[in-house]
């Protein structure tokens, strides 16, 4: 099994990062995984911890429309370079966290992906270079609203609320280009999203290099990789799970989320 590297919250406030071990023990490091952090003295159990998004990022740069399928399915033909937008790092939360439905939209969608880690200063790199500069592999989630989305003609709103970015539970350096992605809703054990990730338009690798070029990637960023076909709409109550292989799965659920700003729009 590949080391998995993890963040998490103890029973006492502290965050750390770590080594999950076979029996859900985590071995604590002293920084970052990627800022060279190196195994301490402290074991921590499994009834001691929580375990939170496997980084936080300065930025969550995502790439639209990267499989072909998908893009089909949204009526859009594939863009000729990679179709870049931004998640704030507030939208990032954990496996098992909620994913909030907010008021101001009628259709949630999820979408399944493979979140890239960024390990070192990025800038103007080739992709041979972009290639060392990505340190490992996560789930995520670009959750996303849908009407929201067609309504604004950019992104920025639909992509971004808080909750819409779930991610983890933990990072693998290592990941098989053929590696197939999935998302199931609820029980039933037919994906509702399933594709290996070597369908991308543009591989990881081209991806960062290209993100460079416009700005500087930095270590802990992560960079989603876009979604395949069979994206759709989420309810309140339902439970989504993004798996890929060689890496674990990502579960989240869905709950309802008041917002005091709209109900005194709407009251005035």
């Amino acid at each position: 099994m590949a080391q998995r590297y993890v963040r998490v919250l103890t029973n006492d406030g502290q965050i750390h990062y770590g080594l999950l071990q076979v029996d859900r023990q985590v071995r604590a490091l002293d920084a970052p995984p990627w800022l060279e952090g190196q195994p301490i003295d402290l074991e921590l159990t499994p009834d001691s911890y929580q375990i939170l998004a496997p980084c936080y990022p300065s930025k969550v740069i995502a790439v639209g429309k990267n499989y072909a399928n998908h893009a089909s399915e949204m009526g859009t033909p594939v863009p000729q370079e990679p179709l870049l937008f931004l998640k704030p790092p507030t939208s990032v939360i954990a496996s098992e966290g909620a994913i909030q439905y907010p008021v101001q939209t009628e259709r949630v969608d999820y979408e399944g992906e493979l979140a890239l880690v960024i390990g070192d200063r990025c800038l103007n790199c080739t992709s041979t270079e972009a290639h060392t500069k990505i340190w490992g592999y996560t789930i995520a989630n670009d959750v996303t609203a849908r009407d929201l989305q067609k309504k604004d003609g950019q992104w920025t709103r639909a992509k971004g609320f808080d909750t819409f970015c779930p991610l983890g539970p933990w990072i693998v350096r290592e990941i098989n280009s053929s590696a197939r992605l999935q998302t199931f809703l609820n029980d039933d054990p037919n994906p509702v999203q399933s594709a290996q990730i070597d369908e991308m338009v543009f591989s990881p690798d081209v991806l960062v290099s290209y993100i460079s070029q416009v700005m500087t990637l930095l270590p802990g960023d992560v960079v989603l990789t876009g979604t395949p076909e069979g994206v759709g709409a989420m309810k309140i109550g339902d439970r989504v799970r993004v798996a890929i292989e060689g890496i674990g799965h990502l579960d989240n659920f869905v709950i309802d989320r008041e917002s005091p700003i709209v109900k005194e729009i709407e009251a005035s």
